[in-house]
């Protein structure tokens, strides 16, 4: 393991959530290991790491850019990370605003809509 990987560990717990990834690391095999590697160091270990700019900055970037690039696979995760990164839901929908004016509408409403089912979820709401 080297330095950025551990870096990128502590983060992506703090961040995530130890639940979250230590579901992630049982589910790992010898054939992802090499990508989780690969996300742990880069995304986790530099980005995610970085001090220049907070991390409800980037929870805010990284969900409109998942919803602008129709990765809405991550976008549930990343909007219950919010309560460890501090970005509010009304930071969350200025992000998709900002999709569906310079992305499309079709792509910040799914991205809306995973947002709500999501907050609902963490809130204990049945939808």
């Amino acid at each position: 393991m080297t330095g950025r990987y551990e870096t990128g560990m502590k983060t992506r717990r703090e961040v995530l959530g130890d639940a979250h990834v230590d579901r992630a690391e049982a589910a790992k095999t010898d054939f992802d290991t090499p990508f989780q590697t690969l996300i742990t160091e880069g995304a986790w270990g530099t980005l995610w790491s970085s001090d220049e700019i907070s991390r409800r900055e980037r929870s805010m970037l990284t969900l409109a850019l998942l919803a602008a690039t129709g990765n809405f696979e991550e976008i549930p995760m990343h909007i219950r990370a919010c309560a460890k990164t501090g970005a509010t839901k009304e930071d969350v929908i200025q992000a998709f605003l900002h999709v569906a004016v310079y992305a499309g509408v079709p792509k910040a409403n799914h991205a809306i809509k995973l947002a709500k089912q999501t907050y609902a979820e963490m809130e204990g709401v049945n939808t």
